[in-house]
């Protein structure tokens, strides 16, 4: 992927590891790509994006359970449509 930032790539690669129904947060990707003061940059990257079916943004949440952000189509709305089809119960 050549689009994005070093960070930026960074967090999208770690995202591509979050397996289907699974869910993570912003600061727990922080912690894995070392940065672990940087759990807002990494929501910021999440926004940034580019592919975000195939990069699963939508697998990454904020850690006091909140849904967060969704850059794709259909907002919030859509990320938790994705996760309920990915079997992720969220409230």
């Amino acid at each position: 992927m050549s689009e994005g930032t070093t960070f930026q790539r960074k967090v999208w690669s770690e995202i591509d590891k979050i397996p289907c129904g699974k869910v993570i947060t912003y600061r727990q990707i922080a912690e894995n790509i070392g940065h672990s003061k940087a759990a807002r940059a990494v929501a910021n990257a999440c926004g940034a994006n580019p592919n975000p079916i195939k990069t699963p943004c939508h697998r990454v949440i904020c850690s006091n359970g909140d849904i967060g952000g969704y850059s794709g189509s259909g907002g919030v709305k859509q990320k938790i449509n994705l996760l309920r089809e990915e079997g992720v119960n969220l409230f």
